[in-house]
C-alpha cells in the first residue's frame, strides 16, 4: 500500500502557524513567570534586580505551592511554552520542585539564566530532565567587561564553567547578550566565541528603565546610531530587518492602546503573583493570588486589549510605527503613561528605515 507521508515541518513553521491559528481564539499559548527579582550579580543594566538574600523581597515572594498552582492552571488554559525568569531563577531553593512540576504538565520550558550558579549536580538535573532550551546571558567576552557589568567578582569563570558543564551534557542552549556601552567592542567576539561552540547567540540593544522608573540603566544604553551598526554588521540580523521592513511597513491601522501581540495569546507573571499583558507593561496587574488565571486571562487581560488611545500621537500617521518597539510599557517606566512615544525608540526605528531605505512618510 502507497504511503502519503506526512509533511515535514521545521520548529519554527510549526510554532508559527500554531499561534496564528490559536490567536483569535486568545489561547494563552506562552508566557514568562519571574520566579525571583533577587539576583546575585548586580548588573549595571538591569531593570529589577534586588540583592541575593534580601529578606524583605523573600518575604514577598509567592510560595512554591502557589506557584505550582497558577502553573497547573496555565497548562489546563492551554499554555504550551513558559519562560522562567528572573532575576536570577535559580535562587530559589524550590527551583527545581517548580521546574519539575512544569515538566509533568507538559510544559515546554525556556529557562532564563546568568549561568552563574550552575554546577554539577544542577547540570545533571537538566540533562536528565531536559529544558526546551536554556539561554545563558553572557556580558563580555573577557573577564574585566564582563564584571564591569555584573559588579561580582568571580562571576566571570562562574558563567563560563556554567556554560561548560551543559555542553558536556549536551542541554540545549543559547548565548545572549545586552549590547551596552560597556561591551560594544566585544560583541564580535562573544558571537565568535558562541559559535566556536556550536551555538546560536543573539544580542539585545534595547535597554529600558527600572520597573520602578529609575533612568540609572539608561546610562548604559547605546546610541541610536550605534544600535543600527551593529543591525548592519550582523548579516543575519540585517537581513531580518530588511524583511521585517517589507512585510510589516505601515502605520498600526487601530486606535488601541495595545497594537502587538501582548494577551492575544502571550502574558506574564511577576513573583508576587501579578498577571500583566507583558514583561514590560505592569502599570495594570490581576493578583492571582485572590483570583484565577483563567478570569484574569478572560476578563482582565482581555478588558486591557480594548483599551483605546485617549490622545493623537503622531504614532498614529507613523509608516514605521509597527516597527519601533513603541508600547504602553516603555511609556510606562520611561515617562509614566501609556501613550506618550519614546522619543528613543522612534530615533531608532528612523535611522534603522533610513538604513534599510524605507521611505517614511
Amino acid at each position: 500500500m502507497e504511503c502519503t507521508g506526512i509533511p515535514e515541518l521545521r520548529y519554527s513553521e510549526w510554532s508559527e502557524s500554531l499561534h496564528k491559528k490559536v490567536r483569535d481564539k486568545r489561547t494563552p499559548l506562552a508566557g514568562s513567570l519571574e520566579l525571583t527579582f533577587r539576583c546575585n550579580n548586580n548588573c549595571v543594566h538591569c531593570y529589577c534586580n534586588t540583592p541575593p538574600n534580601d529578606a524583605f523581597e523573600m518575604a514577598k515572594e509567592m510560595d512554591s505551592w502557589m506557584i505550582k498552582d497558577i502553573i497547573s492552571q496555565l497548562a489546563d488554559e492551554g499554555c504550551l511554552w513558559l519562560f522562567l525568569t528572573g532575576g536570577e531563577p535559580l535562587l530559589r531553593p524550590d527551583f527545581r520542585e517548580i521546574y519539575l512540576h512544569t515538566k509533568k504538565r507538559g510544559i515546554l520550558i525556556t529557562l532564563f539564566t546568568n549561568g552563574t550558579l550552575i554546577d554539577e549536580r544542577l547540570a545533571d538535573f537538566h540533562a536528565e530532565w531536559r529544558p526546551f532550551s536554556t539561554e545563558i546571558t553572557l556580558y563580555g567576552a573577557t573577564e574585566k567587561t564582563y564584571e564591569e557589568i555584573t559588579k561580582v567578582k568571580g562571576s566571570y569563570k562562574r558563567c563560563i564553567r556554567g556554560i561548560e558543564l551543559l555542553l558536556e551534557r549536551k542541554v540545549p542552549l543559547k548565548l545572549k547578550t545586552m549590547a551596552l556601552r560597556h561591551n560594544i567592542h566585544e560583541i564580535p567576539l562573544m558571537k565568535g566565541y558562541a559559535e566556536s561552540l556550536g551555538l546560536e547567540f543573539r544580542f539585545d540593544p534595547m535597554v529600558n528603565s527600572r520597573l520602578d522608573t529609575n533612568k540609572g540603566p539608561l546610562f548604559t544604553r547605546l546610541k541610536p546610531e550605534e544600535i543600527v551598526r551593529l543591525d548592519i554588521e550582523d548579516e543575519k540580523r540585517a537581513e531580518e530587518w530588511k524583511k521585517s521592513f517589507n512585510e510589516h511597513a505601515g502605520p498600526p491601522g487601530s486606535d488601541k492602546l495595545y497594537t502587538c501581540g501582548a494577551g492575544l495569546d502571550s502574558f506574564h507573571i511577576d513573583p508576587y503573583g501579578n498577571l500583566s499583558i507583558c514583561i514590560i507593561s505592569r502599570k495594570e496587574q490581576y493578583n492571582l493570588k485572590i483570583g484565577t488565571f483563567r478570569e484574569g486571562w478572560y476578563n482582565f487581560i482581555e478588558r486591557m486589549r480594548e483599551i483605546t488611545l485617549r490622545t493623537n500621537i503622531k504614532c498614529r500617521e507613523c509608516n514605521i510605527a509597527n516597527l519601533c518597539g513603541q508600547c504602553p510599557g516603555w511609556s510606562q517606566v520611561e515617562l509614566g503613561d501609556d501613550e506618550t512615544p519614546v522619543e528613543f525608540l522612534c530615533e531608532v526605528a528612523h535611522k534603522r528605515a533610513e538604513a534599510f531605505g524605507v521611505e517614511i512618510s
